[in-house]
């Protein structure tokens, strides 16, 4: 079992997106420039909007922060969003989720500039992946894809099966593994809340990514040997055993599963550090004009 360090491989291109930057700079051009919006108090949400804009600075990326009470109108948000769309020094644009109940987080979405969608969630964007076409895709999809490319994982005409359907991850992700492409090439199946027998499907695959969102769903008995293992979920459980009083579990019982494993990712130092990393490619894909004119 060879474990899936996140955390090495997404410092490694910070490192690499650091140099790009510079080459810029001395070039004569400015830095990509990544803004954030953030609404209410979440306390994930509030975590994760600090850990970009910790990684902006690490890469040498100029970051902004626009943050709205709770009780914002969703008019006044669109408007703010439509703001800057049209600000030319603002190259990339992410709306932290969860967003409160009464604002659409489809019309947010669709109301962000295609070629400032960084997150990779505008329905173009999204139908340019699904045709194979140059854009921005989804940060944690892309940020796996990256994981299996940098530790040369075999994807070509094997089975992987997908647990979990969302926007964000489940179902970009079953595209992209399907895709004609290095890292692709699989035959997929995608599985989800109304799947009937998912551990019969499971132990068929050669690679699985688990992205249900339910605590160690993923058990030893559901795997065949060698297979590789990919965890997308985190959840913070009270634990006697750490200082703090908590711990991070995935969706995947890792002492069960990893013994089966030919790779598999932690909780935490896995999925998680390549979500941002992808962030700041697709930023950086936006600050060059290689996308969208």
């Amino acid at each position: 079992m060879k474990l899936i360090d996140g955390k090495k491989i997404s410092n490694e291109v910070k490192q690499e997106i650091a140099a790009e930057v510079e080459q810029m700079r001395q070039a004569g051009g400015k830095a990509p420039h990544l803004a954030a919006m953030i609404v209410g108090h979440d306390g994930a949400s509030e975590t994760y909007v600090a850990a970009k804009v910790k990684a902006c600075e690490v890469v040498g990326f100029q970051s902004s922060e626009f943050r709205f009470e709770e009780d914002i109108t969703e008019a006044e948000l669109l408007e703010k969003i439509r703001e800057i769309n049209e600000d030319d020094s603002i190259d990339g644009l992410i709306v932290q989720l969860p967003l409160p109940k009464h604002i659409s987080e489809t019309r947010v979405i669709e109301t962000i500039a295609p070629e400032k969608d960084v997150d990779g969630f505008h329905p173009m964007n999204v139908g340019k992946m699904v045709a194979s076409l140059p854009t921005y895709l989804p940060a944690t999809p892309a940020g796996i894809v990256e994981l299996l490319k940098r530790y040369e994982i075999e994807t070509s005409g094997k089975n992987c099966v997908v647990l979990g359907r969302s926007n964000i991850v489940g179902t970009p992700m079953s595209v992209l593994m399907s895709r004609k492409s290095a890292y692709g090439d699989c035959t997929v199946t995608l599985c989800h809340s109304r799947t009937k027998n998912i551990g019969e499907i499971t132990r068929q695959a050669d690679i699985v990514i688990v992205a249900l969102g339910k605590k160690e769903f993923l058990t030893g008995d559901m795997v065949k040997e060698g297979a590789v293992i990919i965890d997308v979920g985190i959840h913070r459980v009270k634990s006697d055993k750490t200082k703090s009083g908590w711990k991070l579990l995935g969706d995947v019982n890792f002492d069960e599963v990893a013994p089966k494993a030919s790779f598999i990712t932690p909780v935490p130092g896995g999925v998680g550090p390549m979500t941002i990393v992808s962030l700041l490619q697709n930023t950086l894909l936006a600050a060059k004009k290689e996308i969208y004119l």
